[in-house]
């Protein structure tokens, strides 16, 4: 089987797009990180229509990846360590449906994979409240406006500024002991 017949994708929504690619990026394995919308039922939806709440998507990164060399349950595993899985309202600052966390499966495989993590953190004593992720479907994903792609490495200032300010970078610090 040739690299490309064995890529996979997956799919996450963790609050703002813009934290969820430095994770994943340049990770070995991880083919690309595109920062984009899913979930919803509008064809080709802008970032001010989804930021209006009216087209059902989340924020979300489609990950294209080779699971023989990074695979989907450590994808799981980063994922985890970069949001509250128990805030059923959005993430850190960013409030709303758009900014909720979801794992988007592609097949039955990831979905058991996805549903055995989700179980796994709800029993380990991690967190004091109930993990609120939900486990979907993946639907079509639209890849975000280009000045969204990467923005960690285009816009380095504004990005550490938000990652501390939205108390992500805090959070992640104080429930899994590493910097984000």
């Amino acid at each position: 089987m040739s690299n490309e017949q064995r890529l996979q994708k997956a799919a996450f929504a963790g609050g703002c797009f813009w934290c969820m690619v430095k994770p994943f990026d340049e990770q070995p394995g991880i083919v690309s990180v595109t920062s984009g919308y899913t979930g919803g039922s509008t064809r080709n939806p802008t970032y001010q229509e989804v930021c209006s709440e009216t087209t059902g998507h989340y924020e979300a990164v489609q990950i294209l990846f080779d699971p023989e060399v990074f695979p989907y349950e450590k994808l799981l595993d980063v994922y985890w360590q970069q949001i509250d899985p128990t805030d059923p309202g959005g993430q850190f600052f960013d409030r709303g449906h758009s900014y909720k966390t979801a794992i988007f499966y592609y097949n039955d495989e990831q979905r058991t994979a996805a549903e055995k993590s989700k179980q796994e953190l709800g029993v380990s004593g991690k967190f004091d409240k109930p993990i609120a992720t939900a486990i979907l479907p993946a639907k079509e994903f639209y890849p975000a406006e280009e000045y969204h792609q990467d923005y960690y490495k285009k816009n380095p200032g504004h990005y550490e500024r938000y990652s501390h300010g939205s108390g992500r970078k805090a959070f992640i610090e104080e429930h899994w002991g590493e910097k984000s």
